[in-house]
């Protein structure tokens, strides 16, 4: 398959799902363009603030993208890349665009409330706090992956003993991106420049930061890498917005730019051929297709995630009800598209090895069988734009450094989300008095520790393992997000039929892709042998929670949802 072909099929696709579909949710649930949104009647400068819908459009394409586009087609594509991009297609139009625009749309017309919130309007309390448990849960699986992912894609050294100059170039360029992002944001807060000098400043220290990273690698083990990550990630979520996540967000934007535009014009000037695979049957090593592709392919087709970031941040920047299209369904829309472009990339991988345009040492590098999928992403990248005189060396230390660098804006993001989710489950009531170890709980340190050790223990079996339940539990997320939006709808007088399909197919799916983890880790335990506590116990023990907790609310939202309303 022409990898440009499948690329330009995909985005003429999506573009009419956007003009069609996304226009007729807007006509069904209506809008009103002379409203007072909630970032115009409650602006405080700091969480309600009017924004431009190119600002609120950027904010959240960067906070849903992160790095999910990447590895989760990336490893779909053990069942060929056909069903991965058709789950992409489907997923992202009818599931993932819709939740996206829902959760917004809801929000918006809620006064700006979070999911959490409105859960407790249309629902309940007791809905509410079971919502935080399960949302904290989530967090510690994306924690887990992508801590783990990361510091193998950070590892300095072959299996064989080898140093890995691009890993380490890249790594060296990321412990840089943190401390040039405190000092970025203490001058920003100090000067209050902005414009074109802010952006020309941040693309000076980008460079600079490249160049003295290449120049210097870091060369440290997958062990040492884990331990920095989570420090880092304790520091990101617990300092000021303004400090470290708002600057380095700030950076990583034009990082996230440089990645597109760098594989968009590769895949252009090289015309690649797609040599993995279409098909490669229903059962694999990784399990069948059904329903395990559904729940490996998250962020591209639906992710229970985005609607975090609508509800919680992308709603009170609307300035205009008119926006919220372009903002909800439009991001979600281009990173379906961006999923396309990773199945374009790394299913080329062999045929630019084989070509010869893939110098010898990546080529081993990204077809080993240990390869994350950033490498895979990263190498495949770097051989596409190779025609343009770029040595492939630095050309990948760059690639792995933009890839790397988008996990760890998700990682900052969901440490911070999932230490506030615990201390919300523990919140009391205004007029309650809360006990000294409900303060305890409560407190940010206190909360984003627990947070991180629970993520800490889970990463120890690696993200292959994690990756499965991380999936099932974001799909899950959607599944309950998508019933309270019915919800939402069926009690505001909105039409919601157009939910029913994919919160009953999310639900079937992740039920069933739990249970078959279940499963397969109680096999571990009684019949295979190898079960190990700290990392199987642990996955055993969140996948039953997950299970009960996904069940609870269900019932307790489906209930709402069949409920014959009152009369007068």
């Amino acid at each position: 398959m022409n990898g440009l072909l499948l690329l330009g099929i995909a985005s003429i696709i999506l573009i009419a799902a956007y003009l069609l579909y996304g226009r007729y949710l807007v006509k069904t649930w209506g809008i009103d363009p002379n409203a007072k949104t909630p970032a115009v009647e409650r602006e405080d400068g700091v969480d309600f603030v009017p924004s431009s819908k190119w600002e609120v459009f950027a904010h959240q394409f960067s906070s849903i993208a992160g790095a999910g586009p990447v590895t989760g087609p990336v490893m779909a594509m053990i069942w060929g890349w056909l069903p991965a991009f058709l789950w992409i297609i489907v997923g992202g139009i009818f599931f993932g665009a819709v939740q996206d625009f829902g959760a917004l749309y809801a929000s918006v017309k809620s006064k700006g409330k979070s999911m959490g919130q409105l859960i407790e309007d249309y629902i309940g309390r007791k809905g509410r706090r079971l919502f935080f448990l399960f949302a904290w849960l989530f967090t510690l699986l994306v924690i887990a992956a992508f801590a783990d992912m990361v510091a193998g894609t950070f590892n300095g050294f072959s299996a064989e003993g080898a140093q890995l100059a691009p890993n380490a170039s890249a790594a060296s360029i990321s412990i840089l991106y943190v401390f040039v992002a405190i000092a970025f944001g203490l001058f920003l807060r100090k000067t209050k420049i902005g414009g074109w000098k802010q952006a020309v400043l941040a693309i000076v220290l980008i460079v600079a930061m490249l160049a003295l990273g290449i120049a210097f690698p870091i060369y440290l083990d997958k062990t040492s890498w884990i331990y920095i990550i989570f420090v880092y990630i304790f520091f990101a979520s617990v300092t000021p917005m303004w400090l470290l996540k708002q600057p380095r967000d700030y950076l990583t934007t034009f990082l996230f730019i440089a990645m597109i535009a760098a594989a968009v014009i590769g895949v252009f000037i090289s015309n690649p051929q797609i040599s993995t695979p279409a098909y490669t049957g229903f059962t694999t090593s990784n399990g069948y297709l059904f329903p395990t592709l559904f729940v490996t392919i998250a962020c591209g087709a639906v992710s229970g995630f985005h609607s975090l970031v609508s509800s919680e941040t992308s709603s009170k920047q609307i300035a205009n009800e008119k926006d919220m299209l372009q903002v909800g369904y439009g991001s979600m829309l281009l990173e379906s598209l961006l999923a396309v472009l990773v199945i374009v990339v790394v299913g080329s991988l062999t045929s630019l090895s084989a070509s010869g345009v893939l110098d010898a040492n990546l080529s081993a590098m990204a077809l080993a069988d240990g390869a994350t999928p950033f490498t895979k992403f990263s190498v495949g990248v770097t051989g596409l734009v190779a025609q343009l005189g770029l040595p492939q060396e630095w050309g990948l230390c760059i690639m792995t450094m933009f890839v790397s660098a988008l996990a760890l804006t998700s990682l900052d993001a969901v440490a911070r989300i999932g230490r506030m989710s615990f201390q919300e489950f523990f919140e009391v009531d205004r007029n309650e008095n809360p006990s000294g170890i409900l303060r305890f709980l409560t407190n940010k340190y206190t909360a984003t520790v627990i947070t991180l050790l629970g993520g800490y223990l889970l990463s120890l079996g690696g993200y292959n393992n994690i990756w499965p339940l991380f999936g099932s539990a974001n799909q899950l997320l959607a599944a309950m997000v998508l019933i309270a939006l019915s919800v939402f709808l069926k009690v505001t007088g909105r039409k919601g039929f157009m939910l029913y399909v994919p919160m009953t197919l999310m639900l079937v799916v992740t039920m069933t892709s739990l249970g078959m983890s279940i499963y397969n880790i109680c096999m571990k335990l009684f019949v295979n042998g190898g079960f190990v506590f700290m990392t199987d116990g642990l996955q055993l023990i969140v996948a039953i929670l997950l299970v009960v907790l996904g069940l609870l609310i269900a019932f307790s939202s489906g209930r709402k949802l069949v409920e014959k309303p009152k009369t007068a």
